[in-house]
């Protein structure tokens, strides 16, 4: 005898579960996927910001970022 597969479990539990339940089982999996896109996809934007937007950007990054303000709390 073959044993259950996790997915065949879980299709007998949900089975037991009213509508309302399994749509919300439903959408706590698709929350469990990954968003996004891949990298591969955005490369076709490389290069597109010209180099000197960049210094500034990388610049402004420099100067704004991982700074701490003990009085902000």
């Amino acid at each position: 005898m073959k044993s259950p597969s996790i997915k065949d479990d879980l299709i007998d539990e949900l089975n037991k579960l009213p509508l309302e339940l399994q749509l919300k089982v439903l959408d706590f999996t698709k929350a469990l996927l990954p968003k996004g896109v891949t990298g591969k996809s955005v490369c076709k934007f490389e290069g597109m910001i010209p180099p000197e937007d960049l210094s500034v950007i990388s610049q402004a990054i420099e100067e704004g970022c991982e700074k701490v303000d003990p009085g902000e709390w």
